[in-house]
């Protein structure tokens, strides 16, 4: 077997209209299509990062929450390479979202920081 590269990331939320919001608008991610799928009563929203497919964004009536702090055991962030991690910060807060310290990866010397979206996934910018 031989393994292309990622496909997509799938991300269940609670507030879909915020998380929609989260993604797109304060991310900057695409949509590439959105679907109400009425026997699930959900909603799944492709999203794009620069022009490739990356996140399939669904909503389920009362998803159960899952437990990201204290680190728990399996999946632990999602991190997004940026340019000029201090532009991005300053995006992030400028539309609410609070930061982490930037902090140096000891191994690679490279800036990195943390943040939550709207359920409180962690997410990361890495700057290359």
């Amino acid at each position: 077997m031989k393994i292309n590269k990622v496909h997509h990331i799938a991300i269940i939320c609670n507030d879909y209209s915020r998380s929609k919001q989260f993604y797109t608008e304060i991310l900057g991610l695409e949509i590439i299509r959105e679907v109400y799928r009425e026997e699930r009563q959900s909603y799944k929203l492709d999203l794009a990062l620069n022009g490739e497919y990356i996140i399939e964004l669904f909503s389920f009536p009362n998803p159960p929450k899952r437990q990201s702090r204290p680190e728990a055991q399996g999946l632990r962030h999602l991190a997004f390479e940026v340019e000029d991690i201090e532009e991005a910060v300053d995006r992030l807060k400028s539309n609410g979202v609070i930061t982490e310290p930037i902090r140096i990866d000891e191994y690679t010397g490279k800036r990195f920081t943390f943040f939550t979206d709207p359920d409180d996934l962690p997410l990361e910018l890495y700057e290359v």
